[in-house]
């Protein structure tokens, strides 16, 4: 039987078109880079720039942007083994716009249907799913069928393995398997309704009971639980069945609340933001990276606000995913500077 993984990731993907023109409207934007993107996929970029042994299930189109997706994938050392392609449908395409600090609109193109939501609960491998020490999945993969059912039965299948001790004998042990995560990723406009869609909130309840760490701001937070405030948030996310709850805040940082009693309220790391997006998905890995390592929930949120911080401060989304020692410079120096934004190669990601 194959080695488990670190972390397996499951739901969207697709090519980012980011421009290299800052500050400029996209009707005028003359340069765009291409990038690989997907919450979920990025995530398992940047667990994988920390070490880890990571895959993501998902789905592209029978494309050329799909056939660049898993070069990148490969690039990156994620393994892409789950990414098969839909034949009906192209693979996305995302623009975004950058007026830092804290603008940057996301333009998706997936219609008439985006193939990541394609993906259907007989192609799933449910050992390797079980096995797997971190399930991370999130919200956009319950918006629609096929994808909302293969989505409930991987998180089934975990909750199942749980209870029982062991899903197989050839299962590793059940401490060895840390979290199954539910990033509440709330994206309205890939929701009949939007953000007055009346089936969200039940299907992200659903979700929360299989779930044992669930991961958003203030605006998932609330289609999740109806809950804004951050403390009551957070209780409410215990209350529907996971373990760990963390509720990001933005400038104000992020708070963690375990079922322990035990909290941690970390502010953010000092930078100079040049494009946001990405942020929140290297957050990720890098909680997925302290879980995997045992540490304190006041160190993950340290370590992961670090891994945030300085994807804030390029560019790029999963190219900008930082290395360890990136993240362990800026915690020593208490912000992202120039350097550490340069990257390694010296030149901004």
């Amino acid at each position: 039987m194959p080695e488990p993984y670190d972390v397996i990731t499951m739901g969207r993907i697709g090519v980012d078109l980011y421009p290299l023109d800052i500050g400029v409207p996209l009707a005028r934007v003359e340069t765009f880079g291409k990038f690989l993107g997907g919450s979920p996929t990025n995530v398992a970029v940047a667990a994988a720039r920390l070490g880890r042994r990571t895959a993501v299930i998902t789905r592209t189109g029978r494309d050329a942007f799909g056939e660049y997706l898993h070069q990148e994938l490969r690039g990156f050392g994620v393994d892409d083994r789950w990414v098969t392609e839909v034949e009906e449908y192209p693979t996305p395409v995302t623009f975004c716009e950058i007026f830092p600090p804290d603008d940057f609109p996301l333009h998706f193109y997936r219609q008439p249907k985006a193939p990541d939501l394609e993906i259907h609960p007989p192609e799933l491998d449910l050992d390797a799913v079980r096995d797997a020490q971190i399930f991370w999945m999130t919200g956009t993969g319950l918006s629609a069928e096929p994808s909302r059912a293969a989505t409930l039965a991987a998180l089934q299948a975990r909750s199942a393995s749980a209870r029982s001790g062991s899903a197989r004998t050839e299962s590793p042990a059940p401490e060895f398997r840390t979290a199954t995560v539910f990033d509440l990723d709330w994206r309205p406009m890939f929701w009949d309704g939007g953000d007055h869609s009346s089936v969200a909130p039940a299907r992200y309840r659903e979700a929360l009971a299989h779930a044992t760490v669930a991961v958003g701001n203030i605006d998932e937070c609330e289609i999740a639980t109806g809950e804004r405030e951050p403390h009551a948030a957070a209780r409410a996310l215990l209350a529907a069945g996971v373990e760990l709850a963390v509720v990001k805040q933005g400038p104000k940082g992020v708070l963690a609340v375990h079922r322990d009693g035990s909290t941690a309220d970390v502010e953010p790391l000092p930078v100079e933001v040049v494009n946001g997006l990405g942020a929140g998905d290297a957050f990720g890995g890098a909680l997925c990276h302290g879980l995997l390592a045992g540490w304190d929930i006041a160190r993950i949120m340290r370590y992961a606000n670090a891994a945030g911080a300085i994807v804030a401060s390029r560019i790029a989304c999963s190219s900008a995913m930082p290395f360890p020692d990136e993240v362990e410079r800026a915690l020593a120096e208490g912000a992202v500077t120039e350097a550490i934004a340069a990257g390694p190669s010296g030149a901004a990601s």
